[in-house]
């Protein structure tokens, strides 16, 4: 039988020290050190505090996804041969990615819906742009 090197480390360890409340084939996620838990959840704070603090010197137009595809969305009314040949289509992700990146900061796929992830602002956003690019278009 196969058993992974690390299992096999564990279980050695859980039986020089004596646990005895280890069941085989269980999670050894569930035997974190109560001190473990506190201070990952103390470093999760600490960066999720940091986050919001990343923008707190921005002007509100270049840190608000929607206000900055509503530039996007002028330019391309008022300028429609620049815009095309700056291919923005191309930089738009680039531009965004680290606007969206903070507001996944605190969203865990695994605890929240993928429902949830469509009803963020600046999902909306960008579908809205999307929809507007594709019906000018058309």
């Amino acid at each position: 039988e196969f058993i992974p090197k690390c299992r096999t480390c564990r279980r050695q360890a859980r039986e020089q020290s004596g646990e005895a409340d280890h069941h085989e084939g269980m999670s050894s996620d569930d035997e974190l050190i109560p001190t473990e838990g506190d201070e990952f959840q103390k470093s999760k704070d600490n960066v999720l505090e940091d986050s919001r603090k990343v923008f707190e010197d921005v002007h509100a137009d270049f840190c608000d996804i929607r206000k900055i595809l509503l530039k996007f969305q002028e330019w391309k009314e008022k300028f429609p041969d620049s815009y095309c040949e700056a291919y923005i289509s191309f930089c738009l992700p680039k531009l965004l990615n680290p606007l969206i990146r903070v507001h996944l900061i605190s969203w865990n796929p695994l605890e929240q819906n993928l429902s949830e992830l469509e009803e963020m602002p600046w999902f909306r956003a960008i579908e809205e742009f999307s929809d507007a690019e594709n019906v000018s278009e058309s």
